[in-house]
């Protein structure tokens, strides 16, 4: 598979590093889009923040951006509706369109679509009342993993050991949309994937002291620890990166992303969801991917910019040019 390149920064135009938004994410939106804008500033792109709780879409669209990449979490950046409205505008983007980004988000939809296509993810049900939160107990036992449907990291999550902790879970999950997600829980290791231009890099895996890999161990534990690569074998790396790609190509995701795992006793991955705009704060899993891969993060923001233009018509390609995925 070949990926795009482009060698100056001056064929990216002007740049919009969307970043912030007033969703449950603002302020991981903020870390990441900072942290974006630096490394594309000391790469010499003509890169902007733009905080759409602070400026609206209409004044971005005055502003000259020949661009934007996308670090908005969450609902409102990460969901398709942004995706559209750039659409309508005519500005590219980073990541994947609209409806994949809204598949992605929606945690039932897209499971549902892995079982269609046969890949393997955990039992769910979905839960709008605590009368849907009672069959699910029945039907997938106890632990139970309790996450709104809508949302990003781990925002509303929680691991359900006993019934008597059942009412507060379901709460503070259908807080967030009136529609939770139930699934069976998965002991053993978390793994994750991230998806650059279509090729896979290095799996992570996560180690934490925490009950589950949540909100504090992604972004302020300084306990968790990471493995990459996360797989024991050739084999199993080859595995994981493969269901990886499957699970982005099924929702027809692009650009970049990044999947996550759970895996039990028997080592057999299951997939949990699809990130379509990965955290990038120094807690991050894709840049320390893109690390054990054998590139910082200054390059992979590069690559993940050059994804915006892959659409551009061949004749102001300039110095664009495409090489082989791991040159």
């Amino acid at each position: 598979m070949s990926r795009l390149v482009v060698d100056s920064a001056s064929e990216f135009g002007r740049v919009a590093v969307m970043l912030g938004g007033a969703s449950s994410e603002r302020e991981v939106s903020l870390d990441s889009g900072n942290a974006v804008l630096g490394a594309l500033r000391a790469r010499g792109v003509d890169a902007h923040p733009w905080d759409p709780a602070e400026q609206g879409i209409v004044r971005l669209a005055e502003a000259g951006f020949d661009r934007v990449f996308i670090a908005l979490h969450g609902p409102g950046g990460e969901d398709g509706a942004l995706q559209g409205a750039l659409e309508w505008l005519g500005i590219p983007y980073t990541g994947s369109g609209v409806m994949a980004s809204a598949l992605a988000m929606d945690k039932i939809r897209s499971k549902r679509i892995f079982e269609a296509e046969g890949l393997p993810t955990p039992a769910f049900r979905k839960i709008e009342n605590m009368a849907d939160a009672k069959l699910a107990v029945d039907a997938l036992g106890l632990p139970l993993i309790v996450k709104p449907a809508a949302e990003g990291s781990s925002v509303g999550m929680s691991k359900v050991f006993e019934p008597a902790d059942l009412d507060a879970s379901i709460d503070a999950a259908l807080s967030y949309s009136g529609v939770a997600l139930a699934e069976r829980c998965i002991v053993g290791e978390e793994l994750t994937v991230a998806v650059l231009d279509g090729e896979p890099l290095p799996s992570i895996r996560i180690e934490t002291p925490r009950v589950f890999y949540d909100y504090r161990a992604k972004y302020a534990s300084e306990r968790t620890e990471y493995y990459c690569p996360g797989t024991a074998s050739a084999e199993d790396e080859q595995r994981l990166r493969s269901l990886a790609a499957n699970a982005f190509e099924v929702l027809g995701c692009r650009g970049w992303g990044r999947v996550d795992f759970m895996a039990g006793k028997d080592r057999e991955p299951q997939i949990l969801e699809v990130n379509t705009v990965p955290g990038m704060t120094s807690h991050s899993l894709v840049p320390m991917a893109a690390r054990g891969a054998g590139f910082d993060f200054e390059e992979l923001c590069w690559r993940i910019l050059a994804t915006s233009m892959a659409a551009a018509p061949a004749a102001a390609a300039g110095d664009r040019r495409e090489v082989a995925n791991g040159a």
